[in-house]
């Protein structure tokens, strides 16, 4: 199935970030790769990957035109990058190794580094007996307020821990830990932005500790009780698993059964955001230390017997570049393949049409 897909104006593509796997050989025969690759057989994923590379791929040139529209060069070579991010990939002994742009509003990539986190953080949270999920957040903002947000929340909660902290060492209160992701959202009546945070915590106590300590801080002038939420988690590995999406899901995936409800997706609004995310970390642990990870080893080779596959821009899977075969077998449905043809928008002033609520979750390992 092919899906439109050219870049704006027709202009040359920009050059990827600095990857995993740096093909030398136009055939492909060639290839310097790291790392240890992707098994490919009786890997069921590998369709799962295609659909976000085609969803990607089509969702970024939006954010390239705004970025184009405002002279903003740094960012439409980012784009770009996620753009281009495992468009060639080469097959070595069963495995795949391609170009990672290792953005992080890249899904492809996020997708990997989330897997990385719920296989580093599930052994720690399972020994939690009563974990519950917690929401802190403070009133909207509009854009020019949105950096200055940002840092103030992150700031709250930084002050909120080292309190605690404090008195937890006097003997006056539980210790208090969990993990943390910030998310950003936005309303596109009001044209204001919210980030907030989202923690899974080993108890109720804590829970209630922190949203007591958060609305004090705050004051009822910038949060109000309402806004925050408390809950108990009955499914730990789903729950950590939807916490962890908060800060590794980019773009809120197109819920084809469905009918739309008039959601928009504002392309500005999504490269706004992106800068304000960037250099700050939103994702993070607070009051435990994990277990020493494996150091893994840096392997670099020189390959002479790879096969490239390169996804074609008119496709919706990689191909491969000698035989034409597809590698993955995927396909998008009718409805989504309608969705990304027809309700994405490169227009910087105007919206992308989706059938969710817009939400824009970032994450930074």
């Amino acid at each position: 199935m092919k899906l439109t897909n050219k870049s704006p104006q027709g202009e040359q593509i920009y050059t990827l970030a600095q990857s995993e796997t740096a093909l030398k050989a136009k055939n492909g025969s060639i290839a310097i790769i790291k790392g240890e690759g992707t098994q490919i057989e009786n890997n069921k994923s590998l369709p799962q990957r295609a659909k976000r590379k085609t969803i990607s791929r089509s969702m970024i040139l939006s954010p390239v035109d705004v970025a184009k529209s405002e002279n903003d060069d740094e960012w439409v070579q980012r784009y770009w990058n996620t753009y281009h991010c495992q468009n060639k990939i080469v097959e070595v002994d069963g495995k795949l190794h391609g170009e990672y742009c290792k953005n992080r509003f890249c899904t492809v990539c996020l997708a990997i580094r989330k897997a990385e986190k719920i296989n580093k953080y599930l052994p720690e949270l399972s020994q939690w007996k009563e974990p519950h999920l917690v929401t802190l957040t403070a009133k909207a903002v509009k854009a020019r307020s949105l950096d200055k947000r940002i840092k103030d929340t992150k700031r709250a909660f930084k002050i909120i821990h080292t309190r605690l902290k404090t008195r937890h060492a006097r003997g006056k209160c539980i210790k208090v830990k969990g993990i943390k992701s910030l998310e950003c959202n936005i309303n596109a009546k009001k044209k204001t932005y919210n980030p907030h945070f989202h923690l899974i915590v080993p108890n109720k106590e804590t829970a209630e500790l922190l949203l007591a300590e958060w609305l004090k801080l705050w004051t009822p002038k910038y949060a109000s009780k309402k806004a925050q939420d408390i809950r108990k988690i009955f499914g730990l590995e789903t729950a950590l698993i939807e916490t962890i999406k908060y800060g590794s899901k980019i773009f809120t995936e197109p819920d084809i059964n469905k009918k739309t409800k008039g959601s928009h997706i504002y392309a500005k609004a999504l490269h706004t955001i992106f800068k304000a995310m960037k250099g700050n970390r939103v994702f993070d642990r607070f009051g435990f230390n994990l277990p020493p990870q494996p150091i893994k080893e840096n392997t670099t080779r020189l390959i002479t017997n790879g096969v490239q596959w390169v996804f074609d821009k008119n496709s919706t899977d990689w191909i491969n570049s000698e035989t034409d075969e597809y590698l993955t077998g995927y396909e998008p449905s009718l409805q989504l393949a309608y969705i990304l043809n027809n309700w994405i928008e490169t227009n910087a002033n105007t919206p992308l049409h989706l059938t969710k609520p817009y939400s824009i979750h970032l994450y930074n390992a």
